[in-house]
């Protein structure tokens, strides 16, 4: 497997988010942290451990001063609103998605970069096939999520096949991680209910017990974006997006997974309508063979080691701050 990202530096927009959190920790452990500028439009939890920039992705300026002044070879851009916030602020997730987006592609053509743009089961909709969804299917969402997402895919394709800039990017399922807080997704829950199962022992979900999704945890999701970026360009037929999976579960089996470790844990059920309806749309399991024959991928975990991964960082950082406070409270006079 070639190394893409190797020469040069990284920009990596929206990187204070869930994906962002943990992929620029990721490329600074690679290729060091001067390497990789963190970008964001929020900068009250700007990142010190490496260069950070404010930059609003929808700025064509501010993308190319920050391109120029740092001489950028590689852009992931991370910049968007999730399914469910995109649904409140439509009009404004179209000018953050899709405009951020053609702004990327245009500073990338005029300076050589490549650029990573992370797709997502969104892009597909009630008329694609629920089950083991195909690499390549019908695509017709009914949010506006999901329609950022298929247009991001056919322009980034455009600008490979009209420009020569080298697009890539993967179509995620729901996200897991224990790093950063859940963003306005319709698979939240599957990060919520684990904050609640170690906090509280009980947790109220929004989606129905059987609404089976597909899912991964974040340390493979991060994998998944550097093995993409450093695949031989050769052998890739797709581009943007590649099906990537790990698992499939519903909001039942995961609680049933957490009683293992926390036998005591229940759960309840407060449907959220819009978020409901969003996900009946989404696929319950990909196919992934494309991204596995063309640039072997490969997820390292199943639904008990997340569940065991989860609960163990969950369970030391609570008592991590629990030991906080309570030194805080002692030292008072």
């Amino acid at each position: 497997m070639e190394d893409q990202a190797s020469p040069g530096k990284i920009l990596v927009t929206g990187a204070l988010g869930q994906i962002g959190s943990e992929l620029v920790a990721a490329l600074r452990e690679r290729g060091g942290a001067d390497r990789v500028i963190a970008s964001d439009i929020r900068m009250e939890r700007a990142d010190r451990e490496g260069p950070f920039e404010y930059v609003d992705a929808t700025d064509v300026h501010q993308l190319r001063d920050v391109v120029r002044k740092h001489e950028i070879t590689a852009i992931y851009h991370l910049a968007a609103l999730l399914s469910a916030t995109a649904e409140e602020k439509p009009h404004v997730a179209w000018q953050v998605n899709m405009d951020g987006l053609y702004r990327v592609l245009e500073v990338a053509r005029a300076y050589g970069c490549s650029v990573f743009f992370p797709s997502s089961i969104g892009a597909f909709g009630a008329d694609t096939p629920r089950q083991q969804t195909p690499q390549d299917t019908i695509q017709r969402p009914t949010t506006m999520y999901g329609v950022t997402k298929v247009a991001g895919e056919l322009l980034c394709d455009y600008y490979y096949q009209r420009f020569g800039v080298d697009t890539r990017g993967v179509r995620f399922p729901g996200l897991i991680s224990y790093v950063a807080p859940p963003g306005g997704g319709t698979t939240d829950y599957a990060v919520e209910i684990f904050h609640a199962a170690v906090r509280h022992g009980r947790y109220t979900c929004f989606l129905r017990p059987d609404a089976r999704l597909d899912m991964m945890y974040m340390p493979d999701a991060v994998r998944a974006i550097i093995e993409v970026m450093a695949a031989n360009p050769s052998r890739l037929r797709h581009r943007n997006a590649f099906n990537i999976t790990a698992m499939s579960f519903t909001p039942e089996e995961l609680a049933a997974e957490i009683r293992v470790h926390i036998p005591e844990f229940t759960i309840d059920y407060q449907i959220d309508p819009v978020r409901q309806a969003i996900a009946d749309s989404w696929p319950e399991s990909l196919d992934d063979s494309a991204a596995r024959e063309e640039w072997d991928w490969s997820p390292q975990y199943d639904l008990p080691a997340l569940v065991r991964d989860m609960l163990e960082n969950l369970s030391s950082r609570n008592n991590h701050a629990e030991s906080n406070l309570q030194t805080a409270a002692g030292a008072k006079p």
